[in-house]
Parts: structure tokens; sequence; C-alpha cells
């Protein structure tokens, strides 16, 4: 009757121990997915101060012809 139970509890630990991993996984999932969206803020930020010094540069080039 050891063995029977023995399997059991080790079978039980090892499926709470994969819902903590799981937990964490989706944590860090999510966290990574904050991050990307701060970051594509940023480069997009960027892209259009990029645009409008463009533009500017531009904008004044043409007065010097």
């Amino acid at each position: 009757m050891l063995w029977p139970m023995l399997a059991i509890a080790l079978g039980f630990l090892g499926i709470a121990v994969l819902g903590v991993l799981a937990v964490k996984v989706f944590v860090e999932a999510q966290r990574l997915g904050r991050q990307v969206t701060r970051t594509t803020q940023r480069i997009n930020r960027a892209a259009e101060d990029l645009e409008r010094a463009a533009t500017d540069l531009a904008a004044t080039g043409e007065a010097l012809r």
C-alpha cells in the first residue's frame, strides 16, 4: 500500500510544480508584452521626431537654393 500512495503523492507534487512554473511563465510573458509595447511606443516617437526633423531640414534646405 505504500508504493501506490507514494506514486499518488509524487504525481500530485509533479502537477503542483508544473502549475507553479506555468504561473511564472504567464507572469513573465505578460511582463515581456508590456516591455514590447513600451519599446514600440518609443520607436514610434523616435520615428515621428526623425520625420519632423527631416521635414524641417528639407524646408530650410530649400531656402538656401
